[in-house]
């Protein structure tokens, strides 16, 4: 993310980024990690939504500090430790994140690093940061920070922000393979019509199908129906439009696909979500 990185781009060939400078760290899950394809001959890198997550090359040490100067783009996962084994070198355990489960990797290089992994134990929900790694077919993380979550807000901070992350570089993905498409602001806030878009008033020959729509609307926010108790019915959006309950029907319908309206009791009655 731009407040995340001083990445230097070096092209964006195929729609992939790459980067220079290990400043990048992107969130991730674990499904992700395991989704991720990889596009070099070598197998040296990983690509997650068009960004290159490049791992601990071959002649890079598997110790923290040179993880650092060898992974690109790191990554950043939260879960709960499980399978905890230390050894006098490193520390391996299991991180599960609901997501999927992936073996972690942290090297004890010096004691501040003993003492940070004496403060977690299976069971504890923890941050893990560090690069990925790829190894006969099987990936796993080498960590240089474990963190103990001591705010679960975290956790949800967390995927809620993998969430963003995967929505704006897949739209920064779909701008990069389509350059000819314009829109201006509004259309961002504007949900494409379906299929079975509502037809046009052409019994009455002045109102297409937005115009249409709005009417509709109109109706679910009258102030002498806005508070019955089981919302609006199609027999009344017909009444009031003096329109057919089919075309009525299928203009509802529309409206709960943009996310307008919502069901209440049957298929007959709805409300405006703007009413709740």
């Amino acid at each position: 993310m731009p407040s995340q990185t001083t990445n230097t781009p070096e092209g964006s060939g195929g729609g992939i980024t790459k980067t220079r400078g290990a400043q990048t760290l992107l969130p991730l899950t674990v499904k992700q990690i395991m989704d991720a394809s990889q596009t070099n001959d070598d197998k040296s890198s990983f690509v997650v939504n068009g960004t290159e997550v490049s791992t601990v090359g071959a002649g890079c040490s598997a110790s923290a500090s040179i993880v650092q100067s060898c992974t690109d783009v790191k990554v950043r996962l939260v879960g709960r430790m499980m399978n905890k084994a230390e050894r006098i070198t490193d520390v391996r355990f299991i991180l599960d994140d609901g997501t999927g489960r992936i073996e972690v990797n942290r090297w004890a290089n010096e004691t501040s690093d003993n003492t940070e992994m004496g403060l977690v134990k299976d069971g504890d929900y923890v941050i893990v940061n560090g690069g990925l790694k790829g190894f006969q077919g099987k990936r796993h993380i080498v960590a240089y920070s474990v963190r103990l979550v001591t705010n679960y807000n975290d956790i949800t901070h967390h995927f809620l922000y993998c969430i963003y992350v995967h929505l704006d570089l897949a739209k920064a993905k779909k701008s990069a393979t389509q350059p000819q498409v314009t829109a201006n602001a509004s259309t961002w806030n504007q949900a494409p019509p379906p299929n079975n878009q509502a037809p046009t008033l052409s019994a009455s020959g002045n109102a297409g199908g937005q115009e249409l729509t709005d009417m509709v609307m109109n109706v679910f926010h009258d102030p002498v129906l806005v508070n019955l108790e089981h919302g609006v019915s199609i027999a009344q959006v017909a009444s009031r439009l003096n329109i057919s309950d089919a075309l009525a029907r299928s203009t509802v319908a529309h409206l709960i696909d943009l996310g307008n309206l919502y069901p209440t009791i049957d298929d007959n009655h709805y409300k405006s979500t703007l009413n709740g």
